[in-house]
C-alpha cells in the first residue's frame, strides 16, 4: 500500500482490543509514513477503533513477507 507520492509506509496502524488478561486482538486498520521534515507522520486509516486508540508499529522485513502472502483488506 503506497501513499499518493508512491512511498511505501514505514509503520502499520492497529486497533488493539483486550480479549482477556492474557490475550489481545490486533486488527490492522491503516498505515503511516514519516513527513518529509522527519517531525511527524501522515496516517491513512481504513477503519476507526471503537475506543479511539491507535497503535503504530514499525514494519519489519518479516512483516513484508507476510503481507505478500496475504490478500489486501
Amino acid at each position: 500500500m503506497a501513499n499518493s507520492n508512491g512511498k511505501m509506509p514505514t509503520h502499520r496502524a492497529y486497533s488493539v482490543r483486550r480479549i482477556n488478561d492474557e490475550k489481545s486482538r490486533w486488527d490492522q486498520i491503516g498505515a503511516a509514513w514519516p513527513n518529509k521534515d522527519g517531525n511527524g507522520f501522515s496516517i491513512q486509516l481504513f477503519a476507526l477503533p471503537i475506543d479511539g486508540k491507535v497503535v503504530l508499529r514499525l514494519i519489519e522485513d518479516k512483516d513484508e513477507q507476510a503481507d505478500n502472502d496475504r490478500a489486501p483488506f
